[in-house]
């Protein structure tokens, strides 16, 4: 089978009944690096022997549930009930943590968000709203990578030498963040980020420079946050010998991987996200170094 047909079989796949069947991810609760407990999605793989390696999903700004259920969560203590749970996610991140589980890998997606009392998540433009400082993605966010890779690392099933970092948009960012090169948690494999805000807002240095390989991919007609800003970014830091690479895929839109109808209505943004998901797992098992 050629890429080609591979990456539209994978979709096919992704998006269609197998969604349905594979039931709803494990909640579990963990300790951010700031001590707030936070609820994690644990989405796990079968027919394949432990430890797994694994990924940290750090979800965007819209926060992790679906658009119709978000507006109307609600918080008691540390649990974020009804209708926000692992059955409500996003269509996003369903489809990502059933990437990883079918090919062997364990995903935890992060609420930031819920555990805030902010499961609600934010619209477009918000970036500057003061509702957002208490979970944004220069200093808050990347204590809660830091405390799921911590999590991770006590499990038993899980080879602590091989987690990666998978971030969208803000929650890129956040990965962007967790990895830079005076800030890192020591141990994470590698980075993925989707269309992440790279500037001096999202993040915390424009002389940016990591050791852990990162691989970004960038909507070239992003709506939402600038794809020039990150080439810039990306290019100087490569240019200084940080392991990074990035594609820009022309004509794709900020969330080219929903695989929502209206997103995919977009011929661009289905040839970017059949590449992503071609891509993805091979970059997180095998980085380059």
């Amino acid at each position: 089978m050629n890429a080609s047909r591979h990456a539209i079989v994978l979709a096919l796949a992704l998006a269609g009944p197998a969604l349905a069947a594979a039931g709803a991810p494990q909640t579990v609760r963990f300790a951010s690096a700031d001590g707030t407990v936070l609820v994690g999605y644990v989405f796990e793989p079968s027919g394949s022997p432990a430890p797994h390696p694994a990924v940290v999903m750090l979800h965007g700004r819209a926060g992790p549930y679906s658009s119709n259920v978000n507006g109307r969560c609600t918080r008691i203590g540390a649990d974020i009930v009804s209708p926000c749970t692992a059955t409500t996610l996003s269509q996003r991140h369903q489809q990502w943590g059933r990437y990883w589980a079918e090919h062997g890998h364990l995903a935890i997606l992060v609420d930031s968000f819920g555990p805030r009392g902010k499961a609600h998540g934010f619209g477009r433009g918000t970036h500057d709203n003061p509702e957002r400082a208490d979970v944004n993605e220069r200093s808050v966010r990347p204590l809660d990578a830091v405390g799921a890779l911590r999590y991770l690392r006590t499990r038993s099933d899980i080879d602590a030498s091989r987690i990666a970092l998978q971030g969208w948009s803000n929650g890129g960012s956040t990965a962007l963040n967790t990895i830079a090169r005076d800030a890192q948690e020591p141990g994470s494999r590698a980075a993925l980020v989707l269309y992440p805000g790279c500037g001096p807002k999202a993040v915390i240095a424009q002389a940016y420079a990591t050791t852990v390989p990162l691989l970004a991919l960038i909507a070239g007609d992003d709506e939402e946050v600038s794809p020039g800003a990150c080439e810039r970014l990306l290019e100087r830091a490569r240019r200084g010998g940080s392991p990074i690479a990035w594609s820009t895929y022309p004509g794709a839109t900020h969330g080219f991987d929903d695989p929502g109808t209206r997103p995919q209505a977009i011929e661009a943004n289905r040839a970017a996200r059949d590449d992503a998901l071609r891509r993805a797992v091979d970059f997180v098992t095998n980085p380059p170094h």
